[in-house]
């Protein structure tokens, strides 16, 4: 039983404002593994005035003195790579191999490539007689998600920190576990009081007391769309920027001269990668017609080799964060029947052998049209969507009809079509024919998906602001 109940705020662990305490529940048994405390905004009050206190000196320090911190940081992580895959384990249910090898590493991931890309990041430059100075925008509000906690985390602070910012976080009450042992690692790392700052608690009291905060310069969030339209409706009041990366619906398009079982099998296993719980998972796969046959044996095939269960057990995937996630993905699979779709394989209930646990049938379903329910709203759980197309432009035209706009895939051999198509594509990132990750490259989304960039050296202009000095340099 894990009892985080106390706050990190000015390089100090310290009790609430009120001692009011959340469960946190392992969803692979359904039973209370931890409890956090309750933040409220008395608790962002503090964390604020003391990331405030603490800029006027951090915003200071120089480039070499940051790459310190962050390789200080670096080390320290390190040093804790098992304990923070255990606690995802049990946080959110990622299965033990899945978290040592792609949870905990995608934070060790974007900390180095975070310390090259500050190496050679330009804060200055001048055009002709203007210096145009890049400067830290001030108090940081970051709100995370459970999905992907602590590469959420990383992605948020360490360009904040890069760029000069102090903060105040907000991790996920559904998943905090990993979130404190990262304050544990800032504090062993010698981050000065106050520049790193963390409350636990609910979205609607502390994640609304951070986006409305008059001492807090800019957010950035991460989760569901809805949330996110909420965060940016406290913050309009003191005109704040706000970074939001959101939902999804990402288009999959296999085209005619695709590879076409590896294709198909690597869109299915992404989407069953760590229970669908993931915003880019390219949940509507489009395939050519008259293909849909071939493309439903292949589906199939995958999704029926993807084993569930308790997490620690070897499984392929765990379950799904939380009763709600599971009772919304059960609702869907639902309409998916309902509305006609053909379900090929998974559906309604928990796998044969689980009755307890929120857990989720890998389900396929084919024949699927762009206007059902499964294809329009996020169902984030292991749930793949076929449909079929005639042409490469209806291919696009469905591809691009969403709400949604953060990601999409193209598999095919010809080069130059797979690059028109991309040109098309009304998404924040494609990827093309199951290229791997970039950690320098972009993401976020268009449309409902989001605003603003993560990763790379797109990451650190969030954090900054953009000052022009006239007459800096003599003629």
């Amino acid at each position: 039983m894990r009892e985080y109940l106390k706050f990190y705020i000015d390089g100090r662990w310290v009790e609430p404002a009120l001692p009011e305490r959340i469960d946190v529940i392992n969803p692979a048994t359904e039973a209370v593994c931890g409890h956090i405390s309750a933040g409220t905004a008395a608790d962002v009050d503090r964390a604020v005035a003391a990331a405030k206190k603490a800029f006027v000196n951090y915003s200071q320090t120089s480039r070499e003195e940051r790459i310190e911190l962050l390789q200080r940081i670096l080390v320290e992580y390190q040093k804790r790579f098992d304990d923070l895959a255990k606690a995802i384990t049990e946080e959110m249910g990622a299965p033990v191999t899945f978290a040592q090898q792609s949870q905990v590493p995608a934070g060790l991931v974007d900390i180095k490539a975070s310390i090259e890309i500050l190496k050679t990041f330009k804060f200055e430059e001048d055009r002709g007689t203007t210096r145009i100075a890049k400067e830290p925008i001030g108090v940081c509000g970051l709100i995370t998600p459970w999905n992907w906690p602590i590469c959420q985390t990383v992605l948020k602070v360490v360009p904040a920190l890069a760029a000069g910012c102090t903060m105040v976080l907000k991790p996920s009450e559904e998943a905090p576990f990993s979130a404190y042992i990262w304050a544990e690692v800032m504090d062993a790392a010698g981050v000065p009081p106050g520049v790193f700052n963390m409350i636990n608690g609910v979205g609607p009291v502390v994640g609304a007391a951070i986006a409305s905060h008059p001492g807090i310069d800019m957010v950035s969030f991460t989760g569901s769309t809805r949330a996110g339209v909420e965060v940016a409706r406290s913050a309009a009041a003191t005109v704040k920027r706000v970074t939001q990366e959101l939902g999804g619906k990402s288009p999959n398009i296999i085209l005619e001269d695709a590879d076409f079982e590896p294709a198909v099998s690597a869109g299915v296993r992404s989407v069953m990668s760590n229970s669908g719980q993931s915003c880019n998972a390219p949940t509507r796969m489009l395939v050519p017609v008259k293909k849909m046959d071939r493309a439903i044996a292949i589906a199939r095939k995958v999704a029926e080799a993807t084993t569930v269960g308790d997490p620690n057990s070897g499984a392929t995937i765990g379950p799904v964060v939380n009763k709600n996630q599971w009772e919304k993905i059960q609702h869907l699979i639902r309409a998916g029947i309902d509305e006609g779709a053909t379900l090929v394989t998974g559906g309604i209930g928990r796998p044969e052998g689980l009755d307890k646990g929120f857990f989720v049938k890998p389900t396929v379903f084919a024949n699927v049209k762009n206007d059902m329910t499964i294809s329009k709203e996020e169902i984030f759980g292991p749930v793949v969507s076929i449909l079929s197309y005639e042409n490469v432009d209806e291919a696009v035209q469905i591809a691009n009809d969403t709400e949604y706009g953060l990601a999409a895939y193209i598999s095919g051999s010809d080069v130059n079509e797979i690059r028109a198509v991309a040109s098309k594509l009304r998404a924040g990132q494609v990827a093309i024919n199951c290229s791997g990750g970039d950690s320098t490259a972009p993401f976020g989304g268009y449309k409902r998906s989001g605003n603003g960039r993560e990763v790379g050296d797109y990451g650190f202009h969030e954090y900054l602001e953009t000052k022009a000095i006239l007459g800096y340099t003599p003629k």
